[in-house]
């Protein structure tokens, strides 16, 4: 178990619960089986008279759910007590596979709808929990983190809500921007990046994957995803490349200014393999442009590792890039809700988070440091070392 070592040495702040929202159930149950698995390895390991009532059980998920009225209205339920505990609350906001009846229409949930959820639910524990933590990987309206002229100001509004409430601590992964959080200054905010579990991925589906600069580049898409790229290019101790994009600055096509090109900054990328980084696959028309002028620059393979993949037009300009050779292999988490049939593309390769998101719970619930989880820098130096004797 990791950090094992750590948790010996502290007393959890409460007993730990789950409550998991819709759509973020299945994650919630890997990670309460690792979490159930931890606690195990630690009560064999500790003497049973220093455990804590409560510290291992079968099951940490608590059974909660939100209900509709005919009117689309609803309310949050949370049916065993929660009293006295270090409640973590799950929520993905972007599975818009769950639905609900409006008289008699079917809505499918949006954004908003998980958000108000997920205000439900605090609701129903607040006063009675000892602590409140919201995990939301996908950090709600995460993408409106800045006003730049008369508009809204979402993220923040949502966060600074969500602390109103009592919320302590929230918990994301690869936030759009990380520093939304100074909208609520007092509060616990931790943002974490999946990229040793990326590199896992990829070892382990990539057989020949070498992790030297005469074999790997990394590139940016845009200069928005530069402090991955520079983390992944300077812990791997390779090359890394830039795009940036020009945009018509005169229209605005679906919130955003359409894309006219993208330029490249960076060495040759030939005869190499190349790892472009981002947070998220929305359409991902930017990603695919980047991916084939890549290919383009005559890089050996291809591949795409973002933390979401949301893949908001379809998976239809994947299959034809894959199938023309343009991209190898796309990497993104399980943190989010995805396609069914994304799963069965002999292009996708999962990283699965859930181990990691049990022991970020674990130490947070130990209230110690999460530095230990949080840098990933022995673990991928680990992994450089397996890879390139192999």
């Amino acid at each position: 178990m990791p950090n094992i070592e750590l948790l010996e040495k502290s007393l959890p702040v409460a007993p730990i619960r789950i409550a998991a929202l819709a759509g973020c159930q299945d994650l919630a149950r890997e990670v309460d089986k690792k979490l159930v698995k931890f606690r195990k390895e630690l009560v064999a390991k500790k003497q049973p008279s220093t455990i804590p009532q409560g510290y291992s059980e079968d099951s940490f998920l608590v059974e909660c759910e939100c209900v509709r009225f005919g009117t689309g209205e609803g309310k949050g339920y949370i049916k065993e007590s929660v009293r006295g505990t270090d409640l973590y609350i799950m929520v993905d906001v972007t599975n818009y596979s769950q639905t609900y009846s409006v008289c008699g229409h079917e809505n499918h949930m949006s954004p908003d709808n998980h958000y108000q959820d997920l205000k439900r639910i605090i609701s129903a524990a607040t006063g009675k929990a000892h602590r409140i933590n919201v995990i939301m990987p996908f950090l709600y309206e995460g993408r409106q983190h800045r006003r730049s002229k008369r508009e809204s100001l979402d993220c923040a509004l949502a966060l600074k809500e969500l602390s109103d409430m009592g919320v302590s601590n929230f918990i994301t992964f690869d936030a759009h921007d990380p520093r939304v959080q100074n909208s609520i200054p007092l509060n616990g905010f931790d943002n974490f990046f999946p990229t040793y579990q990326f590199l896992k991925a990829l070892v382990k589906s990539v057989p020949d994957f070498k992790m030297d600069n005469d074999h790997l580049m990394i590139i940016s898409p845009d200069e928005g995803a530069m402090s991955r790229a520079v983390y992944f290019s300077n812990i791997l101790g390779v090359d890394m490349g830039m795009f940036y994009k020009r945009r018509d600055y005169s229209t605005i096509v679906n919130g955003k200014n359409p894309i006219v090109a993208h330029e490249f900054l960076g060495d040759s990328v030939e005869g190499k393999d190349v790892v472009i980084i981002d947070d998220m696959i929305s359409s991902g028309e930017s990603m695919l442009d980047v991916a084939k002028q890549i290919k383009e620059r005559k890089a050996n393979r291809v591949f795409i590792c973002t933390t979401y993949g949301l893949f908001t037009d379809g998976l239809e300009k994947f299959d034809d890039y894959y199938n023309k050779g343009w991209l190898d292999k796309v990497i993104t988490t399980n943190l989010n809700y995805r396609l069914p049939e994304l799963l069965t593309k002999p292009y996708y390769v999962e990283a699965n988070m859930s181990k990691y998101l049990a022991s970020i719970m674990d130490i947070i619930n130990h209230d110690v440091s999460v530095e230990k989880v949080r840098s990933s820098n022995d673990k991928i130096y680990e992994l450089m070392k397996k890879v390139n004797k192999r």
